[in-house]
């Protein structure tokens, strides 16, 4: 049976409401799908971040620009042949060649008196000095082919080597040793003022008030050659 044209309209509206109905329904699906799977991505992305930060913050805790350890080695293997007491007579000295003048000024004669005396340790302090000063253009060579840069890698202070100096002798015994072996027997003399223990030809003219020249020359015959050696119970003229 025919439809009337109202009818006909009507059914026509009716199905391009159903489907704008069904192409909205559809939209939407797809829409949802895309959300979840941007979600999924920004969680991805989330967690990587979450990763990432930890090996960020150790990377930041890192100190930057610092050599390693080894580059002192390195450099005293191409300046010296790795030999830390070397001392060939060129003016410079020990593994990391330095000056006299260097090792000096950079305090390095407070462990010993040139470079190629002071041990592996106290060297390298007072390289770290002259680093921080002058920087690695000091070794230009060889810090390049050590692969230098940056700062030098912190060092422990070494000890101070303890020195041992020559005991000091009195100039006068010393000289008394050696005037007594010259003068055989000793001259006594016949003079004024017997010389005792601990007397200086200078005190005992002094005590007298006369200039110790004049006290020499009266007894030369009996002091000798060298004024500084006078031995107790000589009789002086003062």
């Amino acid at each position: 049976m025919p439809f009337p044209k109202g009818d006909i309209r009507a059914t026509r509206s009716d199905r391009t409401t159903s489907e704008a109905g069904t192409t909205i329904s559809a939209s939407r699906t797809r829409s949802t799908r895309g959300t979840r799977g941007t979600r999924r991505n920004a969680a991805v992305v989330t967690g990587a971040a979450a990763l990432l930060t930890p090996l960020a913050l150790l990377a930041a805790a890192a100190p930057a620009g610092a050599a390693d350890g080894g580059v002192w080695d390195r450099i005293a293997q191409c300046e010296s042949g790795g030999d830390w007491a070397v001392n060939t007579g060129n003016g410079y000295y020990g593994g990391l060649q330095f000056a006299a003048s260097t090792w000096e000024a950079y305090g390095g004669t407070a462990y010993a008196a040139t470079a190629d005396q002071a041990s592996r340790e106290q060297q390298i302090a007072v390289a770290t000095k002259v680093q921080a000063a002058q920087g690695w253009g000091a070794w230009p060579h060889c810090s390049v082919q050590a692969g230098a840069s940056g700062g030098a890698p912190a060092v422990a202070q070494p000890e101070q080597q303890e020195q041992e100096q020559p005991a000091e002798q009195p100039r006068t015994e010393q000289r008394a040793d050696r005037g007594e072996g010259q003068r055989q027997p000793v001259k006594r003399g016949d003079g004024n003022y017997t010389v005792k223990s601990g007397d200086t030809l200078s005190r005992i003219a002094d005590a007298h008030g006369t200039p110790w020249r004049e006290v020499y020359e009266a007894n030369r015959d009996v002091i000798g050659a060298d004024p500084d050696v006078i031995l107790p119970g000589q009789r002086l003229h003062v």
